[in-house]
């Protein structure tokens, strides 16, 4: 099979389909041009950073499979994707242990001042009485998007005492429940915000989720709480909540995904000193990196093997309802 690789994959997946496989990698090729690349291309592998768009797609008549190393699909034109019926496979479960231990991760450096604390004793200040914090043990967490990623955040959570509640998508009695199960308790949105001592985002990018957490969000939280953003950056408005920080309305943030990503990119944010900045790498552990090149292989030897049974379904996957090792979407 011909394929295209567009985002870093770990290096043994990589070994392994070009043992079988003509492959092309753009992801170490800073000036290679992807639409000519692409042209006789079957299948395209790739992740949040890579534009796949209309564009390209056209430019590759005889793609029949993509294969998204990861989640979220805000950068790929799903409309082009149904009218073509490319199969489009992706891989949620890998990925959600690790955002989850990052947003727990988040708020134990927030609720403790540690960015603070090591940049005071870089610079040989002893000031203790300058640094103290929170238990989180105790506090609310209120999660935006109660599903896989954010169920795991919530167990994490509860491990060191802190009382979860969430919002969800789909808020049928069934999911409800489960979640109930878990420990987490379901309200709306504005409830959750107003409760939560912390909010931690993990909802998908989409024309409904766009700058979700605006100002009129940021204003129903409680005064002196964090905002943790894992998701995607264009779902909270960045200029609203350096307006909150500054005020001194949040006590800080942490964000892992930004408005504008890349190199050279400086988020005003960055000025403020309760917030925490990081690019990107909620999914980068090693573990998590393995697991994902591993299910790219599988998912590509599986279609080559059997490229008429992959069963076709929707792609509106409940937040709440456990991702399956990989997700077989027709979107």
């Amino acid at each position: 099979m011909k394929i295209l690789v567009a985002s870093h994959l770990e290096r043994s997946a990589i070994r392994q389909l070009q043992e079988r496989h003509d492959v092309v990698c753009t992801f170490d090729q800073p000036t290679a041009d992807p639409f000519s690349l692409v042209r006789d291309r079957e299948a395209l592998v790739f992740r949040s950073g890579v534009e796949i768009a209309r564009a390209l797609m056209e430019c590759a008549p005889h793609l029949k499979l993509l294969v998204r190393a990861g989640c979220g699909l805000d950068n790929l034109d799903c409309e082009y994707v149904r009218q073509r019926g490319i199969v489009l496979r992706r891989i949620p479960e890998p990925a959600a242990q690790a955002v989850a231990e990052m947003a727990l991760a988040f708020m134990f450096a927030l609720s403790r001042n540690i960015r603070q604390a090591d940049a005071m004793l870089r610079q040989g200040r002893w000031a203790k009485d300058t640094l103290e914090g929170h238990l989180l043990a105790g506090k609310v967490l209120g999660i935006v998007g109660a599903g896989n990623i954010g169920s795991r955040l919530g167990a994490l959570a509860s491990m060191i005492g802190m009382e979860i509640i969430g919002c969800i998508a789909d808020s049928t009695p069934s999911v409800v429940q489960t979640l109930r199960d878990k420990g987490i308790t379901v309200a709306d949105f504005d409830t959750v915000l107003a409760t939560a001592d912390f909010v931690s985002v993990h909802v998908p990018l989409s024309k409904s989720t766009e700058n979700l957490i605006n100002g009129r969000a940021l204003s129903l939280m409680k005064e002196g709480s964090y905002l943790i953003n894992l998701a995607r950056g264009g779902v909270v408005d960045e200029t609203a909540l350096h307006a909150a920080l500054a005020s001194g309305r949040l006590a800080g943030a942490a964000l892992d995904v930004h408005e504008h990503e890349g190199p050279g990119q400086i988020s005003p944010l960055a000025r403020l000193p309760n917030v925490l900045l990081t690019p990107h790498i909620g999914a980068s552990t090693v573990e998590t990196q393995q697991q994902i090149g591993v299910r790219v292989v599988e998912i590509i030897e599986e279609f080559v093997q059997q490229p008429m049974t992959v069963v076709r379904r929707d792609a509106e996957v409940s937040l709440a309802r456990p991702a399956r090792r990989d997700e077989v979407v027709h979107v």
